[in-house]
């Protein structure tokens, strides 16, 4: 038996445009005539495409749909008097609910080549397909997003091959990152997707911008989190201290008493977008060791002065 168009195609009736796309496209890479080693290549190939012409268009697949549905009455018509049951195309559709089919011969014109009318031809056709766009993630460091930067990329991309075989495709790419770009935000390489077929444009490849976290510093969105180690002392003097952030040192006032966990936020300080982010410090305190009899004397009178404190209440 003669396949369908479905299982020349590869899907089921109900397969979504998406899915009848998506086969045609892996299936004219394994039998195009220009990369394919199968001896029927080229009889596969125009197979495809009439399969294709005709469930891509919503027209046309509904009125095939009806052919497939009655046979019977289609190829009865199509023969003549006779059909395989012993019906003709008037009296097929005139069961049930007795309507009217006088116009039945345009309703079977309308099918047009490919559909079974005596004097029907198929011709070869040649649909050009842009190619799929692809998606990659990749992990720069945090001073690019205030400084931006060029950088050589190589990418292990999974593709398709000319024969409709799933493969990895690595590419060495120059991109230019531009500064204030945000965690998540992307890059469009036009043209850097996946090959388009019979000669349609390439997809494009879409570059997801993360950053390199560190035990120090970290983004979310545009604000960066970056922490301060600080003296027992500049904490509960609340002192000035000199911090190193990716966008250059600053001055910042701790605020008396301050403890560890507290953050001190920078307005506008984080990744410079559009909508600058925030600079958030968190303060970590770091207790010195005691290595000398001075520092030890030093922590004793530290007891004495703060007997009453409990840190463990």
């Amino acid at each position: 038996m003669a396949k369908n168009y479905y299982e020349t195609l590869g899907v089921s009736r109900d397969a979504t445009p998406e899915e009848i796309k998506k086969s045609y496209r892996k299936l004219a890479r394994k039998y195009h005539p220009d990369v394919s080693k199968e001896p029927d290549a080229e009889a596969q190939m125009q197979a495809l495409n009439i399969a294709y012409d005709t469930l891509s268009d919503t027209e046309k697949k509904a009125e095939y749909d009806q052919q497939l549905d009655y046979p019977q009455g289609f190829s009865g018509f199509g023969q003549g008097a006779q059909g395989s049951a012993g019906f003709d195309g008037g009296s097929f559709y005139q069961q049930g609910q007795g309507a009217d089919f006088s116009g039945f011969e345009d309703l079977f014109g309308r099918f047009g080549a490919g559909f079974g009318g005596a004097n029907h031809q198929y011709q070869r056709q040649t649909h050009r397909f842009r190619g799929e766009d692809q998606h990659a993630r990749i992990e720069v460091d945090i001073e690019v997003a205030y400084h931006g930067s060029t950088q050589n990329l190589t990418l292990q991309i999974p593709t398709l091959n000319a024969y409709g075989e799933a493969e990895v495709q690595r590419k060495t790419l120059q991109v230019k990152i531009p500064k204030g770009m945000k965690e998540g935000q992307q890059i469009r390489l036009n043209g850097q997707g996946q090959a388009g077929i019979n000669g349609g444009e390439n997809g494009d490849l879409y570059l997801e911008i993360h950053y390199k976290n560190t035990p120090q510093m970290h983004v979310e969105g545009a604000d960066v989190y970056l922490t301060v180690d600080v003296a027992p002392w500049e904490a509960a003097l609340g002192q000035k201290i000199e911090v190193q952030t990716p966008s250059g040192r600053v001055s910042v006032n701790i605020p008396k008493n301050s403890k560890t966990g507290q953050q001190l936020r920078l307005k506008d300080k984080g990744i410079p977008n559009k909508t600058p982010g925030h600079l958030y410090l968190m303060i970590n305190l770091v207790l010195p060791e005691a290595q000398t009899e001075a520092q030890h004397s030093a922590y004793e009178a530290l007891a004495q002065a703060f007997s009453s404190f409990q840190p463990r209440r």
